[in-house]
């Protein structure tokens, strides 16, 4: 009898031991994420998420009237139509119109760090290397630890990353959307490496959304080279291809900098130094956009339109974007299609919100929660409980609320709303 206690006693303190065990930080990033990964393979298998359709419910998206580049909000008086809107030229500049030193034909920046990244953590170990180009002795772990609390975070936004370097005293960062080659080279000219948000392709998991750090261009061969936390250091990609794989991230840009090198960002950049300016370029360039490309590349036109409406806080326009963009994606192939964009994006949510699309948000944040193997978008479980909170049902919103801390502890806008609904 006593020995069978003991049994008792120590599959007990096992089964307690080896969940603790497996959650511990070393070993999630030894083990947890191949176990996750064996099971993601498994249930992609049984339900193949790219067979997956998102359809809105509460819009004729075929009704949709034609946009054209000339229906963008009213820009305001301090930025004049024809900068914007001009057929005389291809649109205009990113850079400035101050004389600057002229841009040479390659640059290749040092004095950074590389560093490969742990499972899904692209986005930290991106910024490790940006910040340790201007002297910083950390490593991805603490940024990682800021910007996603739970490893098994899918993702983590630009702002996140900027928020981040607000932490270190004497570093500020500035993100844009709208990039293009040209800014890149005139940042590496000026001695700025810059963090992007591009698509990513493997052969067997698909496309998937990827950061990497632009250090330098060679024009001879038409070229950037990327500090890739995937791949490795000195990576090369074609001017051509990083465009295209940079448009599914409605070319944003994320460049870090010394308190004291401010004003040369400010020269860099221009106008675009003005939010609200560079939101309405990346809008104008997306416009144009979705009449020059096909197939994916026009999803992410539309996608990208969307996004840069919701900026600017046209959310009728914006839904219905988004409404052309998901149209359009049941004609990309079943391989190229990036069902994993919601996962990295949420300006869909905020259009349909905002519009008064309810159901439409729900049904969005339900699909792409159900397919993926882990459901731990805490931005999905919050925009499905402000839609239901704005439908009366209080009891689901709060379930979904507590989802949502439970994947992102202290994340506050859930924490707002509960406290706002008087729960706890």
């Amino acid at each position: 009898m006593k020995k069978a206690r003991y049994i008792l006693f120590f599959l007990v303190i096992l089964l307690i031991g080896i969940p603790a065990i497996y959650n511990l930080p070393p070993v999630q990033e030894q083990v947890g994420w191949r176990v996750a990964e064996l099971f993601a393979r498994f249930k992609y298998t049984l339900s193949p998420p790219e067979e997956i359709i998102f359809v809105p419910r509460e819009n004729d998206i075929w009704a949709t009237p034609v946009v054209t580049p000339q229906t963008l909000p009213t820009i305001p008086r301090s930025i004049t139509s024809t900068e914007i809107l001009s057929t005389e030229q291809p649109g205009p500049s990113l850079l400035p119109t101050t004389t600057i030193n002229p841009i040479p034909k390659s640059m290749q920046l040092d004095g950074f760090r590389h560093e490969y990244q742990t499972w899904n953590n692209c986005g930290p170990a991106t910024l490790a290397m940006a910040l340790s180009f201007w002297g910083w002795d950390g490593d991805q772990r603490p940024i990682a630890a800021f910007t996603k609390p739970n490893a098994r975070d899918k993702n983590v936004m630009p702002d996140e990353l900027a928020a981040y370097v607000e932490t270190e005293p004497e570093l500020q960062a500035i993100y844009r959307v709208g990039g293009e080659i040209g800014l890149l080279k005139r940042l590496l000219a000026d001695g700025f490496p810059i963090i992007l948000e591009k698509g990513f392709e493997l052969p067997k998991e698909g496309w998937m959304g990827h950061y990497v750090l632009v250090t330098g261009y060679d024009d001879s061969k038409d070229r950037f080279i990327l500090q890739d936390s995937y791949y490795g250091p000195n990576q090369v990609m074609g001017y051509k291809d990083l465009e295209t794989y940079w448009r599914a991230f409605n070319f944003t840009y994320l460049v870090v900098y010394p308190l004291e090198r401010k004003d040369e960002i400010k020269t860099i950049l221009g106008s675009h130094v003005d939010e609200e300016y560079n939101n309405r370029y990346a809008a104008q360039k997306a416009s144009d956009e979705i009449y020059k490309v096909t197939g994916r590349d026009q999803f992410f036109a539309w996608f990208n339109r969307g996004t840069n409406l919701v900026r600017l806080q046209d959310y009728a326009g914006a839904a219905a974007a988004y409404d052309e963009a998901f149209a359009l994606y049941p004609d990309i192939a079943k391989q190229e299609r990036p069902w994993r964009m919601m996962w990295y994006q949420t300006g869909p949510y905020l259009a349909y919100y905002y519009a008064g699309r309810y159901q439409d948000v729900i049904k969005l944040a339900t699909t792409t929660l159900e397919a993926m193997s882990e459901p731990v978008l805490e931005e999905s479980y919050y925009w499905r409980a402000l839609a239901r909170i704005a439908l009366g049902d209080s009891q689901a919103a709060i379930q979904d609320l507590r989802s949502a801390l439970k994947n992102h502890p202290g994340f506050e806008p859930a924490i707002t709303q509960l406290q706002q609904i008087g729960t706890p």
